[in-house]
């Protein structure tokens, strides 16, 4: 890496084709918003290229964020996949947004992906988030970089972002977090900042000049080897440390210079293995230049230090009954197996599904078998269906190449799979096979609507059906006691993206109204009620009483009916009828509408007519005595209860916790979870939580996270209860 002056750019508008994983690199690109994702993409297709200018096609377009909801806000809100060539190598950059509310989108490039970038900006620094994603990826040993980017911006300084990494990832090793090339400036301009026009690599000690448009190299001067002795001697004995030769760092100690060839392959390995993690630096490309700084750096350090897909672990797969099955990593010629990555729909071609083949060979026009389980909490339907395979694609900006094949570890978008979902697995259709789901966020913010019109009534339910297909971190819910339709989305930004797409995709547009909790009553003490049915207005006459005693029980004891009619003054044929209509009056409610839980209800008594009684009548009777005696009690109205467990940084615990009291909850107590994180585990009333998803990462500045989980209704206290009562009758 940093030895080569001239590679073979991927001729820009045509297709990019592999045959054979070895020359594929899947990288997917994560850092915080703003941080400079998309820009460096569209700087590296430029160099490799693949465009005629940053990042724009031949219509224009941009080749990452296309999508008309980018425009409009500015940011990527969803997985982009960009195919570049570079030195016969075919690299497949994911591009994904750095805004916490699309994390599921993030989670999708990482299990597409090989290998990390991790685009860091010299003016912002590391935040929380990406740190945890850092973990996440040193958890399951992805090799991982460290991009530098907004170098232009007043008083960036690389050497102490570079530090700033070290300390953010390198936790364990602060040495296995160092730069492989030093960034130079020009003379400054009229506002005291000296732009970045070249770099230096550390191990060839070769100049990069990129101040003519193009990168041309020459030798540094001797006023600057001085600032490289230092870092450069850092970087051989971090490369040394991780090399697989033991003996080289005795040999390097006892005064032995290594030949650069062998640094640069010992380096290479580190990285691949991710043991080693690369910082370097990039700019974007100045107006009429052909390559940004530092991009040919990238490209070469993806092509030959990123891992190959075969050497990413064969994915955990069963058949569709649940047995397992070995299958060898990334093998062409084996059994198909793939997964949908990400889901979309396009206005003329209809669904088309972004998949990674982890093995097998997919090809246009055969059928395959389509397995989706383990979603179902999510509003995702286990499904088994086989399906024809329409074209093979791959994208560019809102451009779609045709491609002939598909081989194992690499990507392309397939169209017209009409039942495929994100998260699902295709494989042969005699030889269906189910792979292990990856791990989605739950959704936690809810989002009540309601259909704006008829014609939007009549369409809802379909455009609801098609967005959790696409996206699985959003979970869709008919609530049976709020009789709300409820889409439960991350945050606010992936809820307002929601919405759009309802409105611009598949034409719905709805009202978004107050999300209502699931409320219910309970008798605070015991009462009694006598309900009398009795008409006689000409021909068969309806004729009914019942006497029934009412006592609260213990939480979560439901409904409880006992007979206790001595003497048949209750016919045994209507006992039957008094509880039917007992429990639909539960249902219905008794005081403020809200489902009637946790009471005995006692049937003492009644009185019946040898003509005139009947099933019908003893229900209304059974319903009007429990109404009787709801008027004449005090009602308890019970609020849904969760338990929340909040992982949060040691910093932020004291306010964390404060919150939480201030939401009438109790903690039950906190836990320390590895290094710096608590976890709190505490008791909160549904109602005070309906925004947590969003108050919390405000509270944590985006550091922390949490889960929650219905544990009982309880009484509400009245100054809360009068409070949502008066809601309800404002809102009727």
């Amino acid at each position: 890496m940093g030895d080569k002056t001239q590679t073979h750019p991927g001729a820009a508008g045509r297709a990019v084709a592999a045959d054979h994983p070895a020359s594929v690199r899947n990288v997917v690109l994560v850092g915080h918003s703003g941080s400079g994702k998309t820009t460096l993409v569209e700087a590296l297709a430029l160099t490799a290229g693949a465009v005629n200018r940053a990042g724009r096609v031949e219509d224009g377009g941009s080749i990452s964020d296309y999508d008309e909801i980018e425009h409009r806000q500015q940011r990527s809100v969803q997985l982009s996949l960009v195919p570049v060539e570079w030195d016969g190598i075919k690299i497949n950059m994911l591009d994904t947004p750095g805004y916490a509310d699309f994390v599921g989108e993030l989670r999708a490039g990482l299990r597409a992906a090989d290998a990390a970038l991790f685009v860091v900006s010299a003016s912002d620094g590391v935040d929380g988030s990406t740190r945890m994603v850092w973990e996440e990826c040193a958890a399951v040993g992805m090799p991982r970089a460290i991009v530098i980017t907004h170098l232009e911006a007043a008083r960036a300084d690389f050497e102490e972002m570079t530090r700033v990494c070290a300390e953010a990832f390198g936790a364990d090793d602060p040495d296995a977090v160092l730069p492989l090339y030093l960034p130079l400036r020009g003379p400054q301009g009229p506002d005291g900042h000296a732009p970045v026009t070249g770099l230096v690599g550390l191990l060839t000690q070769k100049l990069f000049d990129y101040s003519s448009g193009e990168r041309k190299e020459s030798e540094p001067g001797e006023d600057q080897l001085p600032r490289l002795e230092e870092a450069r001697n850092r970087l051989i004995e971090g490369i040394i440390a991780e090399s697989e030769d033991e003996t080289l760092m005795d040999r390097y100690l006892g005064g032995e210079q290594v030949d650069v060839k062998t640094l640069i392959e010992d380096l290479e390995r580190a990285v691949a293995r991710g043991a080693f993690f690369p910082v370097l630096a990039a700019a974007p490309a100045a107006e009429g230049a052909k390559q940004g700084i530092g991009t040919v750096e990238l490209l070469e350090l993806i092509t030959r230090g990123f891992p190959t897909p075969l050497e990413h672990e064969a994915p955990t797969v069963t058949t569709i009954d649940g047995s397992p099955r070995e299958l060898r990593p990334c093998d062409p010629s084996g059994p198909l197996v793939a997964e949908v990555v990400k889901t979309s729909s396009d206005p003329y071609v209809g669904r088309v599904s972004l998949v990674r083949v982890f093995s097998g060979t997919l090809r246009p026009d055969e059928t395959v078998h389509v397995s989706g389980h383990g979603l179902a909490d999510r509003g995702h339907e286990d499904h088994d269906v086989d399906e024809r395979v329409g074209a093979l694609s791959t994208p560019f900006g809102k451009q779609q190449r045709p491609v002939t094949h598909v081989i194992a570890g690499d990507l392309a978008c397939v169209a017209k799979l009409g039942r495929a979902e994100t998260g699902d697995t295709l494989s042969a259709k005699d030889d269906p096979l189910l792979m292990e789901p990856w791990q989605m966020p739950d959704p936690l913010l809810p989002l009540a609507i309601r259909a704006h019109s008829k014609p939007d009534e009549d369409k809802l339910s379909q455009g609801l059906a098609r967005l959790v297909a696409e996206d699985p971190t959003m979970r869709l819910e008919q609530n049976q006691d709020t009789h709300q339709v409820v889409l439960w989305c991350l945050g606010e930004a992936h809820a307002d993206v929601a919405l759009e797409r309802l409105r611009s995709r598949y034409g719905v547009q709805v009202d978004v109204v107050p999300h209502r909790v699931s409320l219910r009553e309970t008798f605070a003490d015991r009462s009694a009620g006598r309900g009398r049915h009795v008409k006689q207005s000409g021909g068969h006459g309806q004729y009914a009483i019942c006497e029934i005693g009412v006592e609260p029980l213990p939480g979560g004891s439901g409904i409880e009916f006992v007979d206790k009619v001595v003497g048949g003054a209750v016919p045994r044929q209507f006992i039957p009828s008094v509880e039917k209509g007992v429990r639909a009056q539960a249902a219905r409610g008794v005081a403020a509408g809200y489902p009637l839980i946790d009471v005995r209800v006692t049937l003492l008594d009644g009185k019946a007519h040898s003509v005139d009684s009947s099933d019908a009548a003893f229900q209304t009777a059974g319903a009007l005595a429990l109404r009787e005696a709801a008027a004449d009690a005090r009602i308890h109205l019970l609020e849904p209860v969760a338990e929340v467990t909040v992982l949060v940084g040691d910093d932020y615990v004291g306010p964390v916790m404060s919150d939480l009291s201030g939401r009438r909850g109790r903690v039950l107590g906190t836990e320390q979870v590895g290094s710096g994180r608590t976890l709190i585990r505490a008791e909160v009333p549904e109602i005070e939580i309906g925004r947590y998803a969003i108050d919390l990462r405000s509270l944590s500045h985006g550091t922390a996270r949490f889960d929650r989980r219905y544990v009982r209704h309880e009484p509400m206290p009245p100054q809360v209860a009068e409070r949502v009562r008066q809601q309800e009758r404002e809102a009727s």
